[in-house]
């Protein structure tokens, strides 16, 4: 459907929140597809943090945070990984003091400030008639936000943790996946030539799909996810196990960054916190591999086993696409202007039972900690006892097995 003879119909784009493969591939088909059907199409830089440093006392060639997208912009950017928009951790209702931009210093005074009512200026400065926000639950979440202040929204689902609601899929998540089981599998000529534990430490603050697919795919022995505490000297029994079962005489563990001993909580690298009100997780890879090494002796004849222990963080999020992460968010940037050209607004593109499709944008919600609500089902997925992934009875299940709310 053209858009073309018609008054031509602006649409914002923006990506917020973590980078991850697989971005610059939607911003580049939404363009080309939005270009060709004789839309206008504005490139929003730095996330939501784009959207309310605008300052629309300028005029549009004056501003640092948004310019024109079209196809010599974005025709070489889909083989490229990251967000060429640039990304931020904003939340325009939740606006610090200290980041308050400078034209609006003064006019907000408070600790933390609500500006929507500048991104809602701003969105009519730019004359957007459609805004398509590209991020994890936390950016989308002040989509469904603007959505309910009357914006026209059409939100794609991003994160490398594959744990936004309402979607089996999201941007950035295959990659992961995939360079977490090739690192994996790097690093086992070290632990293989000096028999050690190998244990590394991965994202994923409230969902342990990114420790439980590569798993699956055969990254490590075990797995520690944050939505099962687990009993220290019980893995250590079983890694030690898992050594004098392997001819090389090692083991592989993956930890989620969120995972906690019983009685225990989540280990933070930083108290500081973003907007959104999250403290920066790290350490939990570490403090686990000194505990599997002071335990170690207990189960191995009283020898003590050393560890390797690496922290894979933004390495499994960093580089070109992977294969699925082009295809996917593609076909998402298309899916969206359909929607658009529909006229349908206040969506989410997503993938549910392996097909392309829409949600409402507020499937996006919380729980009562402010945390996503999809999550791994411990039940069917994850062996409590084996600290491993249960793959059975996997008949009507999506593709990527685990990954459906």
């Amino acid at each position: 459907m053209s858009n073309k003879g018609n008054h031509p119909k602006t649409i914002g784009i923006l990506t917020g929140g973590g980078d991850v493969p697989g971005l610059n591939p939607a911003i580049r088909a939404t363009t080309l597809r939005a270009v060709r059907e004789g839309y206008k199409v504005i490139g929003i830089k730095n996330g939501w943090k784009g959207i309310i440093s605008i300052d629309p006392s300028k005029s549009f060639d004056e501003q640092e945070y948004c310019f024109h997208l079209d196809e010599k912009a974005v025709t070489k950017i889909g083989r490229t990984g990251g967000t060429f928009l640039h990304s931020s951790r904003t939340k325009a209702d939740k606006v610090s003091l200290k980041d308050i931009p400078d034209h609006l210093k003064g006019k907000y005074t408070a600790e933390i400030n609500d500006l929507t009512e500048e991104a809602l200026t701003n969105i009519k400065y730019l004359g957007l008639d459609y805004l398509i926000p590209i991020g994890g639950d936390d950016t989308l979440s002040y989509g469904f936000r603007l959505h309910k202040e009357g914006i026209k929204v059409i939100a794609i689902p991003k994160t490398m943790d594959g744990d936004v609601p309402g979607t089996e899929y999201c941007i950035g998540f295959s990659t992961c996946v995939t360079r977490t089981i090739e690192l994996t599998h790097e690093l086992r000529t070290c632990a293989g030539s000096h028999e050690r534990f190998l244990v590394l430490e991965v994202f994923g603050r409230n969902a342990g799909f990114s420790a439980l697919l590569p798993t699956v795919g055969g990254a490590a022995d075990r797995c520690v996810i944050p939505e099962h505490p687990f009993n220290m000297e019980h893995l250590t029994a079983l890694m030690v196990e898992d050594r004098n079962n392997n001819p090389s005489k090692y083991a592989v563990l993956l930890v989620s960054e969120g995972a906690h001993i019983i009685g225990g909580g989540e280990v933070f690298a930083s108290h500081e916190t973003d907007n959104f009100g999250h403290k920066k997780l790290g350490g939990v890879g570490e403090m686990v591999g000194s505990q599997l090494k002071k335990i170690s002796p207990k189960f191995n004849n009283g020898k003590e086993i050393n560890i390797i222990n690496q922290k894979l963080g933004y390495l499994v999020r960093s580089g070109q696409p992977d294969a699925l992460d082009s295809i996917v968010p593609t076909a998402y940037g298309n899916l969206a202007l359909d929607l658009i050209a529909k006229g349908i607004s206040g969506q989410m593109v997503c993938i549910r039972d392996g097909q392309y499709g829409y949600t409402p944008i507020d499937a996006v919600k919380k729980d009562e900690k402010g945390e996503s609500i999809k999550k791994v089902n411990v039940e069917k997925f994850y062996d409590t006892n084996r600290y491993r992934p249960i793959y059975q009875n996997l008949i009507g299940d999506p593709m990527l097995i685990m990954t459906r709310d």
